[in-house]
């Protein structure tokens, strides 16, 4: 996999002959990114309304008016953040199989940087989950 290999800090111009696992993280990241994007769009306005902050919801809406273009559009940000997601998990399985450096401060870098693409990816599919909870579930369960 080409996008597994990073190259090393040292020498940029240089492939690394250990992956870093700096590719992972980063779609972990976007996941994060994107995921938190459904929060944005949907469980943030619901808990305001819940919390009888509609004001604060206004104004929310008047200092940035694409709110409400993302919450018209919570189909395409759903989207692209379980897309997002299913990229990054297919990585981050991909790059679990490759071997740390046997070098033991690479050994550790590579063993800490999993884990955190790991705990990003976590908590990106936490978010995911909130925001999917807000923007499906709970208007089914107040119509009844």
């Amino acid at each position: 996999m080409p996008f597994l290999v990073s190259t090393d800090w040292r020498h940029p111009s240089l492939p690394s002959h250990s992956p870093l696992l700096s590719a992972p993280r980063r779609l972990a990241a976007l996941a994060l990114v994107l995921c938190s994007g459904t929060l944005v769009c949907c469980a943030l306005p619901a808990l305001l309304v819940l919390l009888g902050a509609g004001s604060v919801l206004a104004t929310a809406l008047s200092w940035w008016p694409g709110l409400t273009v993302l919450s018209e559009q919570k189909a395409v940000v759903f989207g692209l953040a379980a897309a997002a997601l299913v990229v990054a998990g297919v990585a981050l399985w991909q790059s679990a199989r490759l071997p740390c450096p046997l070098n033991p401060e690479a050994a550790q870098r590579c063993r800490k940087r999993r884990r955190q693409a790991q705990g990003l990816y976590a908590l990106s599919w936490t978010l995911f989950a909130i925001g999917s909870l807000a923007a499906y579930v709970l208007p089914l369960l107040a119509w009844r």
